[in-house]
């Protein structure tokens, strides 16, 4: 049973495998997104937190999913290209894949598990469902999709997991 995201290995856009233990150390921002939703203006915003916090020790991780209402038709760097081009979009953005219910790939099965609201497991209820992961791997924290990450909610959140002692 994994203990921290550091168990996990994903793939990017590419294909390309990317064990997130090469994280380690680092806060993240884990979110899935999809390039024809409403929300999708988002990704400006999230460009804008990673522009102010990415030499502090924060990273964005961006998985694409196509689970709600079919709003992410483009796969590969057609989805680099778009987040890109639209929104320059700096941070890294993984390969497509589904994050809820029993067809979530292993990383999100766990992040819904650590962020449990009673004894539910906390899926993304829509695109742009955002976790805080601390420096040990962690969830800290969730914010539903409508939660802007410019908001001051979500910078103070992050502020403070940059500011926690690693261990």
């Amino acid at each position: 049973m994994a203990k921290s995201i550091y168990d996990y290995v994903v793939k990017d856009l590419g294909g390309k495998t990317v064990p997130l233990s090469n994280y380690k150390g680092k806060v993240l921002l884990i979110v899935n997104i999809a390039s024809k939703c409403g929300l999708t203006p988002q990704l400006d915003g999230m460009q804008k937190v990673y522009e102010q916090y990415k030499d502090k020790g924060f990273e964005i991780l961006a998985f694409p999913s196509n689970d709600f209402a079919g709003q992410e038709p483009k796969n590969g760097n057609e989805i680099q290209e778009f987040c890109s081009v639209n929104y320059g979009v700096s941070f890294k953005v993984m390969a497509k894949d589904h994050v809820k219910g029993s067809d979530a790939q292993p990383l999100y099965k766990f992040l819904a598990k650590e962020a449990k609201i009673a004894f539910v497991d906390n899926y993304p209820m829509w695109n742009f469902h955002k976790y805080l992961i601390g420096k040990d791997g962690r969830v800290i924290d969730y914010f539903v999709p409508v939660t802007k990450p410019e908001s001051g909610k979500i910078a103070n959140a992050i502020e403070a997991a940059l500011a926690e002692k690693t261990a």
